[in-house]
């Protein structure tokens, strides 16, 4: 193997860093580099446009091998994960049926269960697992938290009865108190202590079997950042390990017990570092509680324990799901190209499992294609693009290396911060993490309305005669997740980035009348060609029909066939130098009668307004505001 360090191009002369700095500020011609080429993320750290060798050097995150503490790079020595499907139970039967077709024929090798607390008895759950081997297949359940340790009970007996070897059966019972303050608005009690005692307790029947949950995945689906769904997920894990060491519990007991439920945003590289990152800082906190190694020396691997101390159960288990946050209503088979980039940094990221939600899954119960194409995503990644091959591919990536130690700053720094506090269960009690996240949620959102990010087909490039109130099938609006009643502090929002455009366009397509966008082009052949497409996307995403044209010879004739279409909206699209005549000339033809806009912000903006044209819309709009404005003004209502 070539050493490191060795110079393999020695005809090149090394180019420092200084020297890449001042060629980009050579070509930047004058423009600060700081202003230019810094990515400003929001997560609490800059991104510099470029890294070298140097940047990673002496870091910690390069000092370990897949499967070694602190996991940075894995919890295991291959990259394999396990290909998640949901189902939803209503009919045992009906349900079982689904399970065993998923994982005969569908390539599925986890299945999630979500079963309402009616539903929680021994006849039902051996019909739901009938013909299903639990060694061969990760059974997970969420049903409600009181019911937790029946259901743990009841499928210890059922592999019990079934001969299985629960050392092999693999899964999890999602028991979450922390639901009740984030997502129902209602305090937790210390109740909740004793509670978790007797669901691990109960657990010990099943020794693979995770019970309880950390489910970021609501911090995720509420907006979160990046470093706030990593920071406050460690504390949440912390509290849980504080809790219920405090109440007697060996840490390694607990630490072994508790899942990881993430979100996957867009975010690509991002969220590989996270899911490094997450790894490395929870070996780190359990590390510190000093589980004792008192397993037997075959049951963890040869690697168990170290010093003394069980670093096998500084593991971090993480599922990962793509996020409902940037799903859309509308183009919505472009959520496949979302969820398909989520679910690549998952799986390069090493997680365990991976649920990729259907494309349709916002604003209907997901059909058997859209299910299907959400496991073949999946399945693409494993046996087409060979993901599962290699652990830890980003690993001496200088981008993902500094990523992954910038994250892991940031959200560490959150949870000193929370831990500070009280802890994760105080703040959330008082509603300082829900508030938190909230604003995370109010401050993206404002970044889709002025398309500093983008959801395609929904704040840009809308597919301009699409039409889907006859596709809906459950609220897409609601933010609910589940009952609030009695609610006491403030809860996690889940509305969507999409959200606020889609209930824009949706009453727009409900109002039963269509306005008409006429963009009067005219002058430079560039700039109005560019403008009116601007301008026709622009309205496009209030669902409006948009008249466009290659263009008039003079203002009067523009004006003359807009009203010949009926137009309701004139936009002027040319040149800037030519605003300044055609403008005056364009607005007093339609004043009083059509809705006139100006399409740019020409340097004579203020002589305009002057002369009363009131509209004009350009990259720097509040695309959300200003189009909520003319709904108005066309007398269209949300």
């Amino acid at each position: 193997m070539a050493e490191a360090n060795e110079n393999l191009f020695p005809e090149f002369p090394p180019v420092s860093v200084q020297e890449w700095r001042d060629k980009i500020t050579t070509d930047l011609k004058g423009v600060a580099f700081e202003k230019k080429m810094i990515w400003k993320t929001g997560e609490g750290f800059d991104v510099n446009p470029f890294y070298c060798a140097e940047d990673i050097e002496g870091m910690a995150t390069t000092a370990s091998l897949p499967g070694e503490f602190p996991y940075v790079r894995g919890t295991k020595i291959t990259n394999e994960w396990l290909v998640r499907q949901d189902i939803d139970v209503t009919d045992c039967k009906a349900a079982n049926e689904k399970a065993k077709k998923l994982t005969a024929e569908s390539g599925v090798t986890s299945l999630g269960f979500y079963l309402k607390d009616d539903l929680i008895n021994y006849g039902n759950i051996a019909t739901l697992l009938d013909g299903i081997r639990p060694e061969e297949v990760e059974l997970n359940f969420k049903t409600c938290n009181c019911k937790a340790v029946e259901l743990i009970g009841i499928l210890a007996e059922i592999f019990k009865t079934k001969g299985a070897d629960v050392t092999k059966c693999r899964g999890s019972v999602a028991y979450d108190p922390l639901k009740q303050p984030l997502v129902k608005g209602v305090v937790l009690g210390s109740e909740w202590v004793g509670e978790a005692v007797a669901v691990i307790k109960a657990g010990e029947a099943l020794p693979e079997y995770r019970v309880l949950a950390v489910d970021a995945c609501f911090l995720n689906d509420a907006g979160s950042y990046i470093t706030q769904e990593l920071g406050y997920s460690l504390a949440w894990g912390n509290d849980l390990l504080s809790g219920l060491t405090d109440a007697g519990l060996s840490v390694e007991v607990v630490a072994k017990k508790i899942k990881f439920n993430f979100g996957i945003s867009s975010n690509y590289f991002m969220e590989i570092a996270k899911f490094r990152a997450a790894r490395w800082l929870w070996a780190e906190i359990v590390k510190a509680y000093s589980p004792a190694c008192n397993c037997s020396s075959d049951c963890c691997g040869d690697d168990c324990c170290k010093d003394g101390v069980c670093v096998c159960a500084c593991k971090m288990i993480a599922h990962a799901r793509t996020s409902a946050w940037n799903t859309t209503v509308f183009d919505a088979y472009v959520n496949m190209l979302r969820t398909q980039t989520e679910a690549m940094s998952a799986a390069i990221a090493g997680v365990d499992s991976i649920t990729v939600l259907p494309y349709d899954e916002t604003f209907k119960t997901p059909d058997d294609f859209s299910e299907r194409i959400a496991r073949n995503q999946q399945l693409l990644l494993k046996e087409e693009c060979h993901f599962d091959k290699v652990a830890d591919p980003g690993a001496g990536s200088y981008y993902i290396e500094v990523l992954t130690q910038s994250l892991a700053d940031a959200a560490w720094k959150l949870f000193l911060e929370v831990e500070d506090k009280g802890g994760f269960i105080a703040s959330a009690n008082d509603g300082e993490i829900q508030r938190a996240v909230n604003e995370s949620n109010k401050a993206r959102r404002k970044m889709v309305a002025t398309r500093r990010i983008s959801l395609l087909g929904t704040n840009q490039f809308p597919n301009f005669a699409e039409k889907v109130g006859d596709k809906i099938e459950r609220d897409p609006g609601c933010t609910c997740k589940c009952g609030g009643e009695g609610a006491t502090v403030t809860k996690l929002d889940f509305a969507r980035g999409a959200s606020e455009f889609e209930a824009l366009r949706l009453a727009t397509e409900k109002s039963g009348v269509t306005p008409k966008v006429f963009m009067l082009t005219i002058g430079n052949l560039a700039m109005r060609l560019a403008r009116s497409q601007f301008s026709s996307n622009f309205f496009a995403c209030a669902g409006y029909e948009i008249i466009d044209n290659l263009g008039f010879e003079t203002v009067e004739a523009g004006v003359k066939a807009a009203r010949e279409k009926n137009a309701d909206i004139i936009v002027l699209c040319s040149s800037d130098d030519e605003y300044e005549t055609l403008a005056p000339e364009a607005f007093k033809l339609t004043v009083n009668k059509e809705l006139f806009v100006v399409a740019g912000a020409p340097a004579c903006m203020d002589d305009l307004k002057a002369a009363g044209i009131e509209h004009f819309i350009n990259v720097k709009s509040n695309v959300l505001e200003t189009l909520r404005m003319f709904n108005k003004k066309l007398n269209i209502e949300d």
